[in-house]
This record gives C-alpha cells, structure tokens and sequence, in this order.
C-alpha cells in the first residue's frame, strides 16, 4: 500500500509513457497527454484551494493511527526492496501532513481513469482498478478518511469532464478556424477520425479520399 501511494516510485513510467506517445504516437495520443497535463495542472490548483478553505484534519493528525512508511532510498523504487516502517502516529504528526479533503493522490488518478475511459474506450477503463486501488490505500495508511477518498472520486470525475469538455470545445472552435485540415481529419480530440466535408475551402471529392483514421 505505501509503495501504491508513493508518486515519487511511478514519476519516472509516468513521465516515459508520456514523451513516448508525445513523440511516437498519432494524433489522439499527443492530445490525450497534452490535455492530461493540462488538467492535473488546474485540478493540482483546485485542490490546493479548496484543502485550505476546508481544512480538514487527516486521521493521522485527530487520533492516533498505525502508519507504514517507506524507508528512504535513491532512486526511490529501491525502497520497494526495504523493510517498510510500521508505527502509530503520535503529536509529531499533527501539523506533518497538510489537510485531509480533498486527496490530491485520488484527484489525480481520477482525473487520469476519465481521460483513460474517454479516449481508449476499449482497455482505458483498466485504469480504474489502479485508481481504486491508491484510494484504498489512502485509507490504509491513515492519510484520509474513507469519506475523503469518496467524495473526491466524485469531484474529480466532476473536473475531469468539465475541462475535456472545455478543451474539446477549443479544439473544435479554434480548429475549424485556424486548422481546417487537421479538423477534418480530426473534429473530436478523444473522437475517432471521420470525414466532414463541409468546412469552408475544402473538397468534399479531395477529403472522401484521404485516410482520416
């Protein structure tokens, strides 16, 4: 469970598969990422504001709470190899940690299992069981309360489609003025590619050919 919860171990897959689909991948894969990154950047904010307007104390910081830790290491998946440390939480605990509501580890995978599920409709829903399970282990380690990790699903499935939403609606605005050969290969972000042939200056007979795919 710690070793689910620890971003620090997974930053280094996370960051290659994305410069891998940036780079190597179609037109879907680099707005997949591009629009992922953009909204964990806004939902980082959201979080942050509404952490300190609730303010919330963690289960480790109002009782006293058994915690696992990871021992220090470099790089830190090395850790994964170390006997963990298992204690209770005790008065140094309390002002450690910042507030409980909402968690920024569910936020994030959240945000992530939307964009994975709209995007990669057949095998993206897969990334639920991991977002389901970094939120057991919030739980687990005494970081939030089951009620944060909840209301927090909800939230960020909340942000999440608003802001593809959003992204989408500037693509299709600034795309169709701006870029009409790349719209009509591609009029959705998440979509797949269809043909539409009646944008200003384009060749219904010219575009029927193209493979859009």
């Amino acid at each position: 469970m710690a070793a689910l919860s620890n971003s620090e171990i997974w930053k280094p897959l996370l960051i290659a598969t994305a410069l891998g689909a940036l780079f190597f991948g179609g037109f879907k894969a680099r707005a997949f990422v591009v629009c992922l990154v953009f909204s964990l950047l806004i939902a980082e904010g959201i979080t942050g504001v509404l952490k300190s307007a609730i303010d919330r104390h963690r289960p480790k910081q109002a009782q006293s709470v058994r915690m696992v830790e990871l021992q220090s290491a470099r790089p830190k998946f090395m850790a994964l190899f170390k006997k963990p440390n298992i204690r209770f939480s005790d008065q140094a605990d309390r002002n450690r940690s910042g507030p409980s509501f909402p968690s920024g580890h569910m936020t994030n995978n959240t945000v992530i299992a939307v964009y994975c599920t709209l995007f990669y409709r057949r095998r993206g829903w897969l990334y639920w069981i991991i977002t389901a399970g970094v939120g057991y282990s919030r739980i687990y380690l005494g970081a939030h309360w089951p009620s944060d990790v909840i209301a927090t699903l909800f939230l960020a499935i909340g942000e999440g489609l608003l802001l593809l939403g959003l992204f989408e609606l500037i693509w299709r605005t600034a795309a169709r003025k701006w870029a009409p050969n790349v719209y009509v290969k591609h009029p959705s972000l998440f979509g797949n590619g269809r043909k539409i042939s009646n944008l200003p200056g384009t060749d219904p007979n010219t575009e029927r050919s193209r493979d859009i795919s």
